[in-house]
This record gives C-alpha cells, structure tokens and sequence, in this order.
C-alpha cells in the first residue's frame, strides 16, 4: 500500500476532477446554489476524500471499504451532471467530456479495488 494518499494516481485524478466540476458549476442558475450545484460539488469532492480516507485507515479491508463509497459518489456525481445537461446548465460538450473524466476515474477506481482485493486474499492466505 502507497504511504500517503497524495502518492495514488487516482486521488490526483479525482482532485482534478472535483476542480474541473467547480469550475464547470460556476455558472450554474444563482438558484440552484443549494440545489444541484451543492449536490454536484458535494460528490465531487467525496471521491478523493474518501480515497484519502480509506488509504488513512489500517486495513486493506477499510480502504476497500472507502474505495466503494469513492466509486458510488462518482456515479452519483455522473448522475447528477446529465440531470443538470438535461435542465440545459451544463452543455452536451462539457457533458461529456466531464463524463470521460469520470470514466477514467472510474477505471483507476475499479483496477485499484481489484487490486487491493487480491493483496487482502493474499494476506489471509498466510
């Protein structure tokens, strides 16, 4: 395991991530500042908190754990961007390309998952 969050490629992605999604809500409706911005924004910044969160924890079980609860705000976030692309906030361009983003995200997250699964097995192996 990495000794410090910072180190994980995929907790630089989703910082990054989370930046692009602020910038990217900036100009969301004044309305919807505690509406769908705040939900976006809130997701957003869940994924690598909680990649930091779990890699702070002392189990590989715990990170797993944290891991999950990364994967499913980013669906969460995914979810909530094409509901604001449908209510016209956010345009089909920047739609996806926030969306190819999370993918990529998305991918880390679960080959790092995988990963972490198969050193848990080969621990209790032992």
């Amino acid at each position: 395991m990495s000794h410090s969050y910072q180190d994980l490629v995929v907790w630089r992605e989703a910082k990054s991530l989370a930046s692009l999604i602020y910038r990217a809500t900036e100009n969301f409706p004044k309305r919807e500042w505690y509406g769908i911005t705040s939900q976006i924004r809130r997701a957003a910044v869940s994924v690598p908190s909680n990649i930091a969160e779990g890699q702070g924890r002392l189990t590989k079980g715990e990170f797993i754990q944290f891991l999950g609860h990364a994967r499913g705000s980013l669906q969460e976030m995914r979810t909530q961007l094409e509901i604001a692309a449908d209510l016209e906030y956010l345009s089909t361009t920047d739609l996806q390309t926030l969306d190819n983003r999370a993918e990529k995200v998305s991918r880390m997250l679960n080959g790092l998952i995988d990963s972490m699964k198969v050193k848990q097995k080969a621990a209790s192996a032992e």
